[in-house]
């Protein structure tokens, strides 16, 4: 009986002192962030106006740079094959390990 009671009354501080832990605001208020600002709604306005035309809304390195090739479709495919043969590159499933 005396275990269980000191048992109980462990567990009973241990639960009252994480509660005190947690004690916080419901919402998280103390997180939000709070603006204080004397500018006009236009001025903020025109500014937003001249970023937009200093930036650009295409991704970084999208742009895919074009290359003519002069080689010529079967003399490549020739060479590849060669290479396969002599064993200069891997083929098949077994080059995936």
């Amino acid at each position: 009986m005396n275990k269980t009671a000191r048992f109980l009354s462990i567990a009973a501080v241990s639960a009252f002192a994480a509660f005190g832990a947690h004690a916080d605001e419901a919402d998280a208020s103390q997180f939000a962030t709070k603006f204080d600002t004397n500018r006009t709604r236009a001025e903020v306005a025109a500014e937003a106006s001249t970023v937009a035309q200093t930036r650009s809304i295409e991704p970084a390195g999208s742009r895919v740079v074009t290359y003519k090739s002069t080689a010529d479709r079967a003399a490549v495919r020739a060479q590849a094959a060669e290479a396969v043969r002599t064993g200069t590159i891997p083929s098949g499933e077994i080059s995936a390990m």
